[in-house]
């Protein structure tokens, strides 16, 4: 792996030297069930407030990712290629060789209070999720939540982890004082579809629970659906049974994002499709032949649907008195080249 080769000589590389101490790296194996097979290593970063690349369309200019790697092992998430930048395999080793900046919430305090620190937005579970399971041993997001908190620095959560109900007094305290945003990512309510995509993350209808309980105490949550997958999950029933069950769960909003497979995800998606649906294998190759995004029609399609189906369910905006929030944004306009959010 790329940080055995950390040490206190000179450094190998601007990357190496940003992501790791020297003296950074425990690797961890509990023999619990929850985390058969799953290797963990404890690492003490050198920053943790990342800026967004200027290229990138997300709708925000900083993040925080406690983890890399995720144990949700979703077969479509398009930050696999980021294990590769560790010398880590991009298939079975993201879903299995969990980093852990266990100095996160410290890192955090040390930086929202430096005078370079301006208090901006900052975004979490953008990458992976920061609900995943190993959030549930290392305890890393109340000392961030209580961070931004205590310097009244607004941020939002994107996650598909109900563990975040764990955390709910905290997420309160902090929508007292600032913004706080959360969203839920629910692509689907097709169990036998999530069994198959998303095998280590919580049931869609656990997920929207956790939207509801949210939601009655005070903190507005909207829900993020994605990905719709195409020919698996994108049937107008199957849109009509999610938009419903997402406005019956008492959600803000409802923002659609189509599949996309960048490079490390495309590969290990496919082989999957290949292996579970093989006659979808060419309708695949023809519907993504363009590069890493469905084609614009299919996009507008999508969004269109689920935008009617969300007005004919009532899911509109925030009402007066309601939990302040970052809203999330619309999906992006297809002509511009969207960004699919995820865990995603």
């Amino acid at each position: 792996m790329r940080w055995e080769n950390l040490s206190d000589g000179p450094r190998r590389g601007p990357a190496d030297a940003a992501l790791f101490g020297a003296d950074a790296v425990t690797t961890r194996v509990f023999d619990t069930p929850e985390f058969a097979g799953i290797t963990f290593h404890e690492i003490r970063a050198r920053s943790i407030v990342n800026r967004v690349p200027g290229a990138s369309r997300m709708p925000f200019e900083w993040t925080v990712n406690p983890y890399r790697g995720c144990t949700h092992a979703c077969v479509y998430c398009f930050a696999r290629k980021t294990h590769s930048y560790l010398d880590l395999d991009t298939g079975l080793g993201f879903d299995s060789q969990i980093v852990v900046k266990v100095n996160a919430a410290e890192l955090l305090r040390r930086q929202l209070a430096s005078p370079r620190w301006h208090g901006d937005h900052i975004a979490m579970g953008t990458n992976v999720d920061c609900y995943q399971r190993a959030e549930g041993r290392y305890r890393l997001m109340p000392g961030i939540i209580a961070a931004l908190r205590d310097r009244g620095n607004p941020f939002s959560i994107l996650t598909k982890g109900t563990l975040i109900l764990r955390d709910l007094d905290l997420l309160r305290q902090a929508a007292a004082v600032t913004d706080v945003g959360i969203s839920v990512s629910v692509g689907f309510v097709d169990e036998e579809l999530w069994r198959t995509v998303e095998p280590g993350t919580p049931a869609p209808g656990r997920r929207l629970d956790a939207v509801r309980t949210l939601t009655e105490h005070g903190i507005g949550c909207g829900v993020l659906m994605a990905p719709v997958i195409p020919f698996l999950g994108d049937h107008p029933d199957q849109l009509r049974a999610t938009v419903r069950a997402v406005a019956e769960s008492g959600a803000t909003s409802v923002t659609p994002l189509v599949l996309h497979l960048r490079p490390g995800a495309r590969e290990w998606f496919m082989a999957w499709l290949g292996r579970h649906h093989p006659h979808l294998v060419r309708r695949y190759e023809r519907l993504y032949a363009e590069g890493a995004y469905a084609p614009k029609w299919y996009q507008r399609r999508v969004t269109r649907q689920v935008h009617e189906l969300a007005e004919e369910f009532g899911i509109g905006p925030t009402r007066a008195g309601a939990a302040r929030r970052i809203r999330v944004p619309e999906a992006p306009e297809p002509a511009e080249g969207p960004t699919q959010l995820t865990l995603l």
